[in-house]
């Protein structure tokens, strides 16, 4: 997906569009599952990490800027617990009861050119 959009600052507006938003690297040193009688399931993720590239371009009435960049967020923990609940037919299904998200660095390199 994009982004884009205005924001408004102190000499005016900040148009600004973020495009080709990729996924690059995804690492988990650090995952379990766990069953809690009676409730569903326990997901704990550890010290996660993430890579997204992306290109980028902003226009004020003064300047224009453009480039890649990417963003690289590391130290990120998920606790995660899904019901898993019987319907009526006996069917299993799940469904996100509570979801806690923690990060810890955010390391942001941009390239542009004017």
């Amino acid at each position: 997906p994009n982004l884009s959009g205005y924001e408004k600052f102190g000499l005016g507006n900040v148009k600004y569009n973020i495009s080709r938003i990729r996924v690059t690297a995804v690492e988990f040193p650090s995952a379990s599952i766990s069953l809690i009688p009676g409730t569903g399931i326990k997901l704990v993720i550890g010290n996660a990490s993430l890579t997204i590239d992306m290109n980028w371009n902003i226009r004020t009435w003064m300047f224009k800027n453009s480039g890649r960049s990417t963003v690289y967020i590391s130290k990120v923990f998920v606790t995660a617990i899904f019901s898993t609940p019987l319907d009526n037919t006996s069917h299993t299904s799940i469904s996100l009861t509570s979801c806690r998200t923690t990060s810890g660095d955010i390391d942001i390199k941009l390239n542009g050119k004017s």
